[in-house]
């Protein structure tokens, strides 16, 4: 049997390098563990961590595709975080001026969520605890 030790990381593609370096680091509160600019292939690779645990590769590549559709496109579906108290994540967000869809009640588990988008409109849920 094939033993997974932990999700090692995420890899998400971005079209504007600078907006999405802000949005993971200063709205989502992720620490940079290095940067990287990879000149023969025109790319930056941003490794984040989140509570000191490395959690995203973000990567800039010249004229990206755009995501086919939202959210039931082949692929990752959506990232979440888990969040101690969603009313807290949402005036955060309100007070940077990141809009919010209405919060949702999980029908089985009856924990509150919500979601937003990345600069890229890559759905990001909120669960919370």
């Amino acid at each position: 049997m094939l033993r997974l030790n932990k999700v090692h990381h995420i890899a998400i593609i971005c079209s504007d390098y600078e907006k999405s370096k802000v949005f993971y680091t200063e709205i989502l509160g992720m620490t940079i563990i290095q940067e990287i600019y990879r000149k023969e292939r025109q790319s930056y690779k941003l490794d984040l961590a989140l509570n000191g645990f490395y959690t995203i590769e973000l990567f800039s590549f010249p004229n990206p595709p755009q995501r086919l559709s939202r959210p039931e496109a082949t692929g990752l579906r959506h990232l979440a975080f888990e969040v101690d108290s969603l009313e807290q994540t949402i005036q955060f967000l309100s007070s940077k001026n990141i809009s919010f869809e209405s919060i949702r009640i999980d029908e089985i588990t009856n924990k509150k969520f919500t979601f937003i988008t990345d600069p890229d409109h890559s759905p990001i849920e909120f669960y919370e605890k």
